[in-house]
């Protein structure tokens, strides 16, 4: 396997006896995980959902890129263009919107041009929701969902292991952090990251430019402040969130929350959360936005976005539009990168480890 997690060219095919032999125990741990995940939402009183795997539009992640299909009207019509879910969290909110309180559901999901030891163009994600939920309610499902899933793979009496991966450890049966993510930049880059967005809609790259350079790292002139906050996270912050123990990363500032309602008491940030277990990004949450007027206002910016950064951009969907409008009810929602979570827990170091069969 190479790097990038692309087979080489004379790399054994998966499917070979001696190949998925090194691989079974994985699986097995695997299996075992997705029937504990399942009797877990069971015991919660959550309904099992299933959504289609064909949208609209795929989600309003800017950097996130859908696989595109036609489909073909039987009638003769124009073919429609739709796209393989990158996240089926448009299809459940709609199902919050019917009437459904308290949703979970194990997706395919599909990402192109994504492929790492942690990324796979095709994953599954375990995506739930509580309507009248809070942030706090879904700390306590991630808790209660990490370690019932370490028990499936240890067993109930055996003395619990921390996590290992590359040269990170964490002890997820001890306490978990919560750090905010200004807290987080003051702590590990000594930037006051609220600093350089006075305009929370519309955060300074002319004020966090210095900041970054001062820490050795590159800036470019077209950078825009989200290039720059990322560039940050990923060399100085991210690699030691999870260490130790489970870190929630919260507090997330409004324009990097396209999805989330901001927070009442300080409309600059979101309420928005993500889980760190060993240096790795495992989970991502929203107190989901509600507001369908604010909700188009930020899908126009981000396809605007799309376009001037890849010269493309996609439709919106304006049936989830007009389901806000109806009336989402206050809700909580969260998406667990479930083969992360399968890698962390039975030591594997590419995701391609604990998959049944990857993308050929």
């Amino acid at each position: 396997m190479t790097d990038d997690g692309r087979q080489p060219p004379f790399s054994p095919p998966r499917w070979r006896a001696d190949v998925y032999a090194r691989r079974r125990a994985n699986l097995r741990a695997r299996q075992r995980i997705t029937q504990a995940t399942r009797r877990w939402f069971d015991s919660e009183g959550f309904t099992e959902v299933d959504t289609p795997a064909l949208q609209v539009a795929s989600g309003g992640e800017v950097h996130v890129h859908p696989f595109r299909t036609d489909l073909r009207d039987p009638h003769g019509g124009p073919p429609r263009t739709l796209h393989l879910a990158t996240s089926p969290e448009f299809a459940m909110k709609k199902l919050l919107v019917a009437g459904e309180t308290q949703i979970f559901q194990l997706a395919h999901a599909f990402r192109n041009g994504e492929r790492s030891p942690l990324h796979h163009p095709e994953f599954t994600m375990l995506e739930w929701y509580r309507a009248g939920g809070t942030l706090e309610d879904l700390q306590r499902d991630c808790r209660a969902l990490v370690l019932t899933a370490a028990h499936a793979v240890e067993g109930p009496e055996t003395a619990p292991k921390p996590v290992v991966f590359r040269d990170a450890t964490c002890e997820i049966f001890g306490p978990w952090e919560t750090l905010s993510v200004a807290d987080a930049f003051t702590r590990y880059a000594r930037i006051d990251l609220l600093a350089t967005a006075p305009d929370p809609l519309a955060p300074s790259a002319e004020l966090l430019a210095p900041r970054v350079q001062a820490l050795g790292l590159r800036v470019a002139p077209d950078d825009r402040w989200e290039d720059l906050f990322f560039r940050v996270m990923g060399a100085k912050i991210e690699p030691f969130l999870g260490l130790d123990h489970p870190t929630f990363l919260t507090d997330y500032p409004i324009s990097l929350a396209a999805l989330a309602r901001p927070k009442p008491n300080d409309t600059r940030l979101a309420e928005r959360f993500e889980l760190y277990i060993a240096g790795v990004e495992i989970a991502n949450a929203f107190g989901e936005l509600g507001d369908a007027a604010e909700q188009r206002r930020r899908f126009k910016a981000d396809s605007a976005l799309r376009q001037r950064l890849y010269g493309e951009s996609l439709p919106m969907d304006e049936d989830f539009l007009a389901a806000l409008e109806a009336g989402l009810p206050p809700s909580a929602g969260i998406a667990l990168g479930f083969d992360r979570l399968v890698m962390l827990l039975v030591g594997a170091v590419h995701i391609e480890d604990v998959l049944w069969l990857p993308v050929a």
